[in-house]
């Protein structure tokens, strides 16, 4: 269970994030499936969900990769520590293009039921990426202030 626990999770980032395979969704990820992710502004239930999420990705980053760095499973849960990169060429939460390069790092630990993933809850350097987009000025880089 628990190697097939991991296959799973493997395939839905080499396969759903990095080929583009958005048809596995559904064989992938539950119908009750939960996307904990506290940037999401809309629905986050189901497989027509976690869909929509990902083509925000790869709208705004059409070469985004993902990276597994670490995989550790236990019982019903994967956790992933992930790194992601890639151009913002596209639109992506509101900001319009900038051609920058973008590495992210990331966990989610997801939770798997009869073969499914059925939630997930997602921790991203939601910060960083927006220092390194120029969205957001990096810490110790803001304007000058005068001491009063």
């Amino acid at each position: 269970m628990s190697a097939d626990n991991k296959a799973l999770v493997r395939r839905l980032y080499e396969e759903v994030w990095n080929k583009r395979r958005l048809e596995l969704v559904d064989e992938i990820i539950s119908p009750s499936h939960a996307l904990h992710d506290p940037n999401l502004t809309d629905s986050s239930v189901g497989p027509d969900a976690y869909r929509r999420q990902v083509s925000r990705f790869i709208v705004g980053i059409p070469d985004l990769r993902f990276t597994i760095e670490d995989i550790v499973d236990e019982k019903e849960k994967v956790a992933v520590a992930w790194t992601i990169s890639g151009t913002h060429t596209g639109e992506f939460m509101g900001i319009p293009a900038t051609n920058k390069k973008v590495y992210v790092e990331g966990i989610t630990i997801n939770h798997i039921v009869d073969g499914k993933i059925m939630d997930s809850y997602i921790s991203w350097d939601t910060f960083g990426m927006m220092q390194q987009l120029g969205v957001v000025p990096a810490l110790g880089q803001t304007k000058s202030f005068t001491a009063r």
